[in-house]
């Protein structure tokens, strides 16, 4: 069977909302999409296929965790990250940009050499260059890769953050030079700059010189305010490539999702709705639920009646409310999967409004409820 070739299309526009489909080898992927995060090649506390029954279509995978452990060619042996996690949906891998950040304290960067990492669980020294992070990207057969990057921290140092989109600049052409040519993945590149309007008008011309599948926005989300992350939103919208889909990094909250498909965003990923149930936090379409709360302790009424799936709907607060309060794993699992679910849900409704035409009304209605 022949592979199909990645493909994006608008289908239809709410104003700057996007309706759109995404073809991979691997199946089609319905925007805007949520993708479920599966960071050490699993989503915590949930079977992959039962990620798959929410809905969900396409999960991301971390390039940096998987290069520690197991290693990318361990993977690569069993014939790629679809076959080692049994996944058979779409599944991007970031860069391991976000690491070089997060991790600051455990790396330098060289310019040439890449990330000079010392491994958050041995010490052992690792290279992750714009090279070789492609290299492990391929050996895990991800369906879409991410260019290297560097996402400095939250600053309004100017000068540095210009430093760091010349240096993504820079590694991003790399990355395109070491993927090559591939019709049946896609390879996105990553815009910084901050803040700051101009660096991010620098570096998103400079990824469309270079020529990428898609087209992703670092470096928001990561101490910024909703409102400075719309601000730069707002400023970009009129500026993307038009045929190309849009991935907001490590976003969001719901409201967050809404306010960046108003403005026009076509992809999310973020560690919020598994992170936050296993914590109990239930996403409902009443509003966030802390399960822990001792008034639910006589509530026998389900997180929300209409669920099918799972019977999720057969499980009562007040059981779900025990079993965090005697840390059972199962009240993990259990609000885990309502929250994928829940989002997943979220983003069919989303989808449907902005092909009804009715998106700023639902938007309305939820920005301040979810």
């Amino acid at each position: 069977m022949a592979l199909k070739t990645f493909n994006f299309n608008v289908i239809k526009k709410d104003k700057f909302a996007r309706l759109g489909k995404i073809q991979t080898s691997r199946g089609i992927i319905d925007t805007p999409v949520f993708m479920p995060v599966g960071t050490q090649a699993t989503v915590k506390g949930s079977f992959i296929s039962d990620v798959i029954k929410t809905g969900s279509q396409i999960v991301l995978s971390n390039t940096y965790h998987l290069m520690i452990r197991p290693g990318a060619d361990r993977i690569k042996k069993t014939g790629g990250l679809h076959n080692f996690m049994n996944c058979k949906i779409p599944i991007l891998t970031d860069s391991g940009g976000y690491q070089i950040m997060s991790l600051s304290k455990l790396n330098k960067i060289d310019k040439l050499k890449g990330a000079i990492f010392n491994s958050h669980v041995d010490g052992k020294k690792f290279i992750l260059s714009p090279e070789e992070s492609i290299k492990i990207q391929k050996k895990l057969n991800s369906d879409i890769v991410m260019v290297l990057d560097e996402c400095p921290k939250k600053t309004l140092n100017y000068d540095k953050i210009l430093k760091a989109v010349n240096l993504s600049t820079q590694w991003a052409k790399r990355s395109k030079k070491e993927f090559g040519l591939n019709k049946h993945k896609a390879l996105f590149g990553i815009v910084q700059g901050g803040l700051f309007n101009d660096l991010r008008l620098k570096s998103l011309n400079e990824l469309i010189k270079i020529g990428f599948d898609g087209y992703a926005i670092g470096g928001l989300a990561i101490g910024d305010s909703q409102k400075e992350m719309f601000k730069v939103l707002d400023y970009l919208k009129n500026y993307m490539p038009k045929d190309k889909p849009r991935y907001l990094m490590g976003v969001g909250t719901p409201s967050d999702i809404l306010g960046a498909v108003l403005r026009g965003v076509d992809m999310f990923d973020c560690v919020l709705p598994t992170r936050a149930g296993r914590t109990g936090l239930a996403f409902t379409w009443q509003g966030r639920i802390n399960i822990r709360n001792a008034k639910y302790k006589n509530d026998n009424k389900p997180l929300d009646e209409s669920v099918k799936i799972f019977d999720l709907n057969k499980y009562s607060k007040n059981y779900l409310n025990h079993l965090f309060n005697t840390n059972e794993m199962l009240g993990s699992m259990i609000l885990t999967l309502n929250n994928i679910n829940f989002y997943q849900e979220f983003m069919y409704e989303i989808r449907k409004n902005i092909k009804n035409g009715t998106f700023s009304k639902f938007y309305k209605k939820f920005y301040n409820k979810l």
